[in-house]
């Protein structure tokens, strides 16, 4: 039996999970885009979000758990405190619902608990955003990393505003353009078993 590790308050984390028997969790494109869109919803409260990779039967994230979020009842009468594993729990509850209702599916579709594993260490953390961002290249979906839409390697290169720290990935790396160029060239010799 796995050992759940409560997630605690400013600690950073690989999150990850994948269908249950290894099940593909997106079936087609509108179904990444929707996770992302509920993730947004349901996350950046909780969580400052660093980088992510989706791949078709599983998803990884690397966030740090924010400090005490208190927010306003939806009733009015007084104030909650979130808690980022019920957030999170939220999100993939709404997203596993809606998908089997969308394929006419029923039953779990994400393995539990979601899996986590605290990241302490500064080499780990630089590590695990080239094991996202090489993810899809790595499992053999795409020749070039930058291929796969849905990484966040995407959405650190745009102007656009999203629920990534873009500046503080940014100023890990020293600035965008070193960011860039650390991702240049072959793949980093890492493996799944480095971040299970």
């Amino acid at each position: 039996m796995r050992i759940i590790t409560p997630l605690e308050a400013g600690k950073i984390y690989h999150i990850y999970n994948r269908g249950i028997d290894s099940t593909d969790i997106f079936k087609e494109k509108r179904n990444y885009y929707y996770f992302l869109k509920k993730y947004e919803e349901y996350c950046p409260l909780v969580l400052e979000t660093f980088c992510y990779a989706l791949l078709k039967n599983h998803f990884h994230f690397l966030v740090k758990i924010k400090e005490k979020v208190v927010v306003e009842r939806n009733d009015g009468k007084g104030e909650i405190e979130l808690n980022a594993s019920r957030q999170l729990s939220h999100f993939f509850n709404c997203y596993a619902q809606s998908f089997n209702k969308a394929y006419n599916r029923h039953g779990k579709l994400l393995e539990e608990p979601f899996r986590r594993k605290e990241i302490a260490d500064d080499n780990n953390f630089t590590n695990l955003i080239y094991y996202l961002h090489f993810n899809p290249q790595l499992h053999g979906f795409v020749k070039d990393f930058r291929d796969w839409e849905f990484t966040s390697w995407h959405s650190l290169q745009d102007n656009k505003e999203c629920f990534l720290e873009k500046d503080q990935i940014f100023d890990w790396f020293g600035g965008r353009d070193q960011f860039i160029k650390a991702h240049k060239g072959n793949m980093p010799a890492i493996s799944d078993n480095d971040f299970d």
